[in-house]
C-alpha cells in the first residue's frame, strides 16, 4: 500500500457553527488539522473579542478528548469596529485576524461592509497593530455578473487597498480566478491566498452534471476550466503564497437540497482526501506538504505543526450524509470514490 506521511496540516479557512452543528462538524477538522482560522459569521457574528473568546470556550469544550485541536479566533469586521477593539484583538493570543464580508457576498453577511473605503481607517488601525486581514473578495453589485465579482472586487478595491496599506497582512480567501492568482502572484509578501479543494477540483460545468447539483454550489462560485487550471499551478507550484483553506461549510442537506438552496460545501470530512486527489493530479504530491502544513503556519507567524498525518492509497466511498437525523449534511463527492485516505487517525 502506497502513504503518504506529511507533517500534520492546519486549515485557514472553515466554518464550524455553532450549537448542535459545530458538535457535529467539529470532530471532522480536529481528526484532520492541528489548527483552524475558525469564520466568524455566525447569527449574530463575532464582532468583539470578548464574543470571540466565548465562542472559542465553547469550541474547546466540544473537542474530542482523544484529540489535539486548537482554534484560532477571528473577529467580524463591520462599520462600528473601534480601534481599540482592534488594538485589543491585536494583544489576544487567541485572536488572529479579522475578516471582511462585502455586505450580502455570501452566507451571514448582512452585518458586513456596505462601503469599502469607508473601512479604511479599520485598515490602517490593522496595519498599525499588525493583525491580519482576510477578505471575501467578491463585489455585490447586482449588475455584475456573478462569474466576474472577483475580478472586479480586485479591479475596483483590492488594488487599491494593497497601494494605501503596504504593511497591511492581506489573505485573499478562497481565490476562484486566474486573475486572483496572477494579483496574489505580483503583490507584496504581505499578500497571500487559501485554496479550496472543491475550487481545485471542479469547474463550472459540475454544477449542472445531470441536473442541479446544489451539493457542489458554494460561494464564489465555480469558474471556468482555464481558472481551475490556473488554481492548481497556485497550488502546487511552491510559491508560499498559497496555502490551505478549505472554507468547508455544513449546511443541513434539507436546506441545500431546497428552491433557494444555500451556498457552501461540506468538506472537513474528507479534506486532505480531496487535496492528495487534486495534488496527485497534477503530479505535484511532493508539493502538498508545503502547501497544507507550512506556509500558511509562515504567514500567521505561527511555529510549524510537530506531529505528522498520513494518507494512504486506498479506494473508499464517500458516505452519503454526515451526523444524523435532523443533522444529516451531505458532504462534497457523497456516494463517490475517493483514491486518498486518511490512517492513522
Amino acid at each position: 500500500m502506497k502513504t503518504l506521511t506529511i507533517t500534520r496540516p492546519d486549515d485557514w479557512h472553515v466554518h464550524i457553527r455553532n450549537g448542535e452543528m459545530l458538535r457535529t462538524v467539529l470532530p471532522y477538522t480536529a481528526k484532520q488539522f492541528a489548527r483552524a482560522i475558525i469564520m466568524p459569521n455566525l447569527k449574530p457574528p463575532v464582532t468583539t473579542v470578548e464574543q470571540a473568546l466565548l465562542y472559542r470556550d465553547e469550541i474547546l469544550k466540544t473537542v474530542p478528548v482523544d484529540l489535539e485541536f486548537t482554534p484560532l479566533m477571528t473577529l467580524y469586521l463591520t462599520a462600528a469596529t473601534t480601534e481599540n477593539e482592534i488594538k485589543k484583538a491585536a494583544e489576544s493570543e487567541h485572536i488572529h485576524a479579522f475578516k471582511l464580508y462585502p455586505a450580502g457576498a455570501t452566507t451571514h453577511s448582512d452585518s458586513g461592509v456596505a462601503d469599502i473605503k469607508a473601512a479604511y481607517p479599520q485598515f490602517a488601525a490593522m496595519e498599525k497593530h499588525q493583525i491580519p486581514l482576510l477578505i471575501h473578495g467578491e463585489v455585490t453589485d447586482e449588475h455584475c455578473d456573478i462569474f466576474d465579482r472577483e475580478r472586479v472586487f480586485i479591479e475596483r478595491y483590492l488594488l487599491d487597498i494593497v497601494k494605501h496599506f503596504p504593511e497591511l497582512r492581506i489573505v485573499l480567501e478562497h481565490v476562484t480566478t486566474s486573475d486572483a492568482v496572477q494579483f496574489v502572484e505580483s503583490a507584496s509578501t504581505n499578500v497571500a491566498a487559501t485554496l479550496t479543494p472543491q475550487h481545485l477540483l471542479y469547474n463550472r460545468n459540475a454544477l449542472f452534471v445531470g441536473g442541479i447539483r446544489p451539493h457542489n454550489y458554494c460561494l464564489p462560485v465555480l469558474k471556468r476550466e482555464h481558472h481551475r487550471l490556473a488554481l492548481v499551478k497556485a497550488a502546487t507550484s511552491g510559491n508560499s503564497k498559497f496555502f490551505l483553506g478549505t472554507d468547508s461549510a455544513p449546511h443541513l442537506t434539507t436546506l441545500k437540497e431546497s428552491a433557494c438552496g444555500c451556498a457552501g460545501c461540506f468538506t472537513a470530512p474528507i479534506a486532505m482526501e480531496l487535496y492528495a486527489e487534486a495534488f496527485e493530479s497534477a503530479n505535484a504530491l511532493d508539493k502538498l506538504e508545503g502547501f497544507a502544513s507550512f506556509y500558511g503556519a509562515d504567514f500567521y507567524r505561527l511555529p510549524r505543526n510537530t506531529d505528522t498525518l498520513i494518507l494512504a492509497k486506498t479506494t473508499w466511498e464517500v458516505p452519503a450524509s454526515y451526523g444524523k437525523d435532523n443533522l444529516s449534511i451531505t458532504p462534497l463527492k457523497a456516494n463517490e470514490s475517493l483514491s486518498w485516505q486518511i490512517c492513522n487517525q
